[in-house]
Formats: structure tokens, C-alpha cells, sequence
């Protein structure tokens, strides 16, 4: 079983740029395929990125600002978030699932681990 440990996020202005990570552990993380989503105050958890071995699928709302890309030797994934909105203001989870190949799962059902979350404020 994988334990999924975020970290990176805090507070920015509008307009700059956050990486988060997601450690991994307890698991052979070439196993796992892996996704972030995020839930804003009062607000469904929703998707935001995710990636099969070398492909990666964005929410609309974050295409072309956020980048996801994982380190295998270093059992991380990570989450590149540049021009940042306050709209992007959520607590960000990190979430993994025991697949292989190269289908991209986009809905929280289809994971089997979550972190805790690592939150991310940005101001206007």
C-alpha cells in the first residue's frame, strides 16, 4: 500500500508560481498512476492534472499554466503551477491508483490512495 505526502504549497499573488511535490512510499511507484485534484472552500473536489507513463491530461481550467511530471528514481510527483489565479486557491491532494498503462483516469473514484493535501492561497 503507497503513502502519498504532499508538500510546496503556500501563499503567492496572483500571477506566481508554485511547485508542489508528492512523495511516495510503501509501494513500487512504477506501479501507480498518478494524479493531483484540489478542493476549494465550499467546493467539490475536482481534477486538475494527471499522467500515464508519458502522456498527461489537464483540467480546462489549468491547461497551459500547470505542468504535472513525476521522478521515478525519486519516487515523486510533482506540480509545476505558473501563472496562478486566486480561483486556484484549493487544498491540492496528490492521488494515486494500482495501474499500468496508458489510460489517464480524471475522476476521484478511479484512485485508491490520497494524501492529506497540501494547501495553496493565492491573493489578489
Amino acid at each position: 500500500q503507497v503513502q502519498l505526502v504532499e508538500s510546496g504549497g503556500g501563499l503567492v499573488q496572483a500571477g506566481g508560481s508554485l511547485r508542489l511535490s508528492c512523495a511516495a512510499s510503501g509501494g513500487t511507484f512504477n506501479n501507480y498512476r498518478l494524479g493531483w485534484f484540489r478542493q476549494a472552500p465550499g467546493k467539490e473536489r475536482e481534477f486538475v492534472a494527471a499522467m500515464s507513463v508519458v502522456t498527461a491530461k489537464y483540467a480546462d481550467s489549468v491547461k497551459g499554466r500547470f505542468t504535472i511530471s513525476r521522478d521515478n528514481a525519486k519516487n515523486t510527483l510533482y506540480l509545476e503551477m505558473n501563472s496562478l489565479k486566486p480561483e486556484d486557491t484549493a487544498l491540492y491532494y496528490c492521488a494515486a491508483r494500482t495501474a499500468r498503462g496508458f489510460y489517464i483516469a480524471r475522476t476521484q473514484g478511479e484512485y485508491d490512495y490520497w494524501g492529506q493535501g497540501t494547501a495553496v492561497t493565492v491573493s489578489s
